[in-house]
């Protein structure tokens, strides 16, 4: 049947339904979002194939529900191999999921928690329009908690959009004139800067 010619999108999701990765100790995993975060452990699937593609890979689906109502979810999959190291540091800071929690109070009381529980916490950070810590879980995946400073921070769909025509010009520049990419990146970052606004 021949698709149908669509205009627009329906609009922006709703929320956050899931968000997934991957676990080789699903019991570890479940020890860590329960007890160090609080979150339930609230729903698992178990199967054969991946239901999207029809791979035959069997694997146990977990997931941990936060206050709100969305979820964190994990995959064990025992025949997958071990993922190979990062390319760069940088993969394995800036892939990370924030969690955000009600006040700079409840960051600073999650920082003593979850150090109270033999984990290493970065933090805490103070972004100017977010205070934050950092930490890992059992599965390597970098988390942030997380509390607005500025309750506008997300609202500059204007300066966003700027901001990345600057960007891609810096980018575009650089390429027609043979310039080093990263160089000028960084020069165009240090004057930009949210943290020395």
């Amino acid at each position: 049947m021949p698709q149908q010619a669509v205009s627009a999108a329906p609009g922006a999701p709703v929320q956050l339904n899931h968000v997934a990765y991957i676990t080789t100790d699903t019991a570890a995993t479940v020890e860590f979002y329960t007890k160090v975060l609080g979150m339930a452990f609230v729903a698992a699937v178990m199967d054969d194939a991946i239901p999207s593609t029809g791979d035959p890979v069997p694997y146990f689906h977990s997931f941990f529900r936060m206050k709100s109502g969305e979820t964190i979810a994990f995959f064990e999959a025992p025949e997958l191999p071990e993922q190979s190291p990062a390319a760069h540091p940088a993969h394995n800071v800036f892939n990370h999921l924030a969690l955000e929690v009600e006040s700079p109070a409840v960051v600073d009381a999650w920082r003593d928690w979850i150090a109270s529980q033999g984990v290493d916490v970065i933090g805490p950070v103070n972004h100017k329009i977010i205070y934050s810590i950092y930490f890992y879980d059992p599965n390597g995946i970098r988390l942030e908690l997380t509390t607005p400073l500025d309750p506008t921070w997300n609202d500059h769909g204007d300066q966003a959009q700027a901001s990345l025509a600057e960007w891609e010009a810096v980018k575009a520049t650089a390429r027609s004139t043979g310039q080093d990419m990263a160089t000028v990146l960084a020069e165009l970052t240090r004057q930009r800067s949210h943290r020395r606004s």
